[in-house]
């Protein structure tokens, strides 16, 4: 072999090698590129629009979308503004001047102070839902509304009312736009709901959430006849959302926002609203009537625990037992009795005392309902003709009730002792007999236990456990001995002139 053959042989391995090599090459990196498309398109998925949030939870629910039902109920709340007088400074006294009451508005001016909240529209022709302390003590009975579209009015107060912490105001014009009234009763704890309203002035705010808890009494309406039975909530409320709107996935009210639970004035994960179903009612009233038309079972109660549910046979801890009848009140008249308990009215069920309450509270005097009640083992049912206030029986109670605690000379030597359970009493002399004492409830704390279960001022003390109390010091025994005893014990009160009420106190 000539030395070009030779050459020409190595030349043609090498280029054999290369080329194999090469081919090795590519079809390795075809294996791997595979591999890689095979990952990218079958495993990750990505998707190619926004997300939206908690989709998979409520995909069954129709209507639902956030950003749908924040588009239609925005419009609906307003930015509410009022000014309020502040305490003015005393002026002076003289028999002598008689400058005129302008002079000194000119050299001692009113205080003033701007008080923020939100409300609903609920009509095309501008009337407003919102709370009572938003717009209480406004200056001439006028407050500022401003709607969602940065349109100004002023508002004029229809009316309110303390009781239920509502209010409602109205601008003048046509065609506004209102919500669409839902309905409270149809709310399960964990639904989705939505708050809007204006909170610390951050105007048209919306936050969503669940519903935490369903007729909530929190006792911070500071009324002696006062409504709570709130929808609790943890969607964000705070100071500034009172009166604003609280809506279910199809938009609709379903509560009139008005309280956050907290402990420095900011919010803590929990805000409380009043049910529609009532806030309407109340509406309606001060609408048609100026004043709510407020029916009255003519009771006092108390909500039934273990214990008592074990004491009457109840079949469930449920239910409130009536401890007091107004004489010819709707419930006396119809034939219910000291001891029954109320299971259910119009069939919806009553766990608790203020279910009772919120369940009378929709309705107005001379309405009929249905109640269910248990004695004795037995399931009754009874109609009840309510009363309102131009009855006699019902406005001496209502009169009784909002009597003020006595005024105690305590310059003079009179025992007294303040009890754990929130109450206390004093020895006082009967007026008809100064050497005999009686044990009177001189004061009781709003949301302690003797609050709770129904002990008034001026209640009379007879008795601890079906044991006959004369003196002050028989009864720190004896409710001493029976809270050790037993966690529990049961006080006889009399009540007026012939009424006797028993209320059991537990220790907590």
């Amino acid at each position: 072999m000539s030395l070009f053959q030779k050459i020409l042989t190595g030349l043609m391995l090498v280029l054999t090698g290369v080329l194999l090599g090469m081919i090795i090459m590519i079809w390795r990196d075809g294996l791997t590129g595979a591999d890689r498309v095979e990952v990218r398109v079958t495993d990750v998925k990505r998707s190619t629009g926004p997300v939206e949030p908690y989709a998979e939870n409520v995909v069954d629910i129709p209507g639902f979308g956030l950003k749908d039902v924040a588009r239609e109920v925005l419009p609906t709340v307003v930015y509410i503004e009022s000014s309020v007088n502040l305490a003015r400074r005393a002026m002076p006294e003289d028999e002598n001047h008689n400058l005129d009451e302008n002079f000194w508005d000119r050299i001692f001016p009113q205080r003033r102070a701007s008080t923020i909240g939100s409300g609903v529209l609920i009509s095309p022709d501008g009337f407003i839902l919102t709370n009572n302390h938003v717009v209480a003590g406004a200056r001439n009975e006028r407050v500022s509304v401003t709607l969602h579209d940065k349109r100004f009015f002023d508002a004029s107060i229809i009316g309110r009312d303390p009781q239920t912490d509502l209010a409602v105001i109205k601008i003048d014009g046509q065609d506004f736009p209102h919500t669409i009234i839902g309905d409270s009763d149809m709310l399960e704890i964990g639904d989705w709901v939505m708050a809007v309203g204006n909170p610390l002035r951050l105007r048209s705010t919306v936050t969503a959430g669940i519903v935490s808890a369903l007729g909530r009494n929190v006792q911070i309406i500071s009324d002696r006849m006062s409504i709570e039975h709130f929808i609790q909530t943890d969607a964000a409320i705070n100071k500034g959302n009172s009166g604003g709107a609280l809506v279910n996935m199809r938009g609709e009210l379903i509560g009139i926002n008005t309280a956050i639970a907290t402990e420095n004035g900011g919010n803590q994960g929990y805000g409380f609203a009043i049910p529609i179903n009532l806030a309407f009612k109340i509406g309606r009233d001060l609408i048609e009537f100026g004043e709510v038309q407020r029916a009255f079972l003519g009771v006092q109660i108390v909500s039934v625990d273990d214990r008592r549910a074990r004491q009457l046979g109840l079949r469930q801890i449920s239910g409130v037992e009536i401890v007091e009848l107004v004489p010819d009140g709707s419930a006396d008249r119809a034939g219910i009795k000291v001891n029954d308990v109320i299971l259910t009215v119009n069939d919806y069920p009553v766990g608790e005392s203020n279910d009772l309450q919120a369940r009378i509270a929709l309705n107005r005097p001379g309405d009929t309902v249905k109640v269910t009640v248990w004695r004795n083992g037995d399931v009754i049912e009874k109609q009840l003709e309510l009363y309102g206030m131009d009855n006699e029986s019902i406005s001496r109670w209502a009169q009784r009730m909002d009597e003020q605690p006595m005024d105690l000379d305590f310059e003079t030597e009179v025992d007294s002792h303040t009890f754990d359970l929130g109450f206390t009493v004093a020895e006082l002399a009967r007026p008809d007999d100064l050497a005999s004492f009686e044990l009177v409830i001189t004061g009781v704390v709003r949301g302690s236990e003797a609050s709770r279960r129904g002990l008034r001022t001026n209640d009379i003390i007879i008795g601890v456990d079906n044991q006959a109390v004369t003196s002050l010091d028989e009864l720190k025994l004896l409710l001493d001995k029976s809270l050790k005893n037993d966690n529990r014990a049961v006080l006889g009160v009399r009540r007026g002139e012939d009424t006797i009420a028993y209320y059991e106190l537990r220790k907590r």
